[in-house]
């Protein structure tokens, strides 16, 4: 990506050939950062846990930045129905969060496979994912966001506290435990 390349932002089905450096570089980092954790088959059931009609309309979508018809970021989100990690105590609206098994109460968008390929990171093109995917569920009915990241993960989680996420675990004691951490964005406001 050069600085006078025009960013398309397109919306892409997970079998699209276009999707495919984002798996790649993205099985590449988790298996960098997660080696001593995850087994090569562990980290192939997380690349693949969801079908791909997750992320398609129309409960879901998959973005794609593209510079100069190459794909340099992207992101996806998904209807959350399952139980949710995380305090609830931590939610800026614990009593509409969650039902009494832990699923989403009010209509909850996922987030998954946030990326920026490594030589274009620093260029604010995962804030531009993540404003874009937002923007989307919004516009799809969605009233809260959910997402995890992985503990080995910084940068990430910083992106998702500076983008007004709440964190749904105390950040002091979080260093001391290993697991995925929860994030939540309410969209409407309540």
């Amino acid at each position: 990506m050069n600085p006078g390349d025009e960013l398309d932002v397109r919306e892409v089905h997970l079998d699209d050939p276009l999707v495919r450096p984002l798996l790649e570089d993205l099985a590449h980092e988790y298996a960098t950062r997660y080696s001593d954790q995850l087994t090569e088959d562990e980290l192939l059931r997380e690349m693949s846990e969801y079908p791909a009609e997750d992320f398609a309309a129309p409960h879901g979508r998959l973005l794609l930045v593209l510079a100069a018809g190459v794909p340099v970021a992207g992101g996806a989100y998904r209807r959350r129905t399952e139980p949710e990690l995380g305090d609830l105590a931590r939610s800026a609206h614990p009593e509409a969060a969650r039902t009494e098994d832990g699923s989403p109460a009010v209509p909850t968008a996922e987030l998954k496979r946030i990326w920026t390929h490594n030589a274009h990171r620093r260029r604010g093109l995962a804030r531009l994912v993540l404003t874009e995917l937002e923007r989307r569920a919004g516009q799809n009915g969605y009233e809260r966001i959910y997402l995890t990241t992985g503990p080995r993960q910084p940068e990430a989680a910083g992106l998702y506290l500076s983008a007004g996420y709440a964190p749904l675990y105390d950040p002091a004691v979080q260093a001391e435990r290993p697991g995925p951490l929860a994030f939540e964005k309410w969209l409407c406001p309540r």
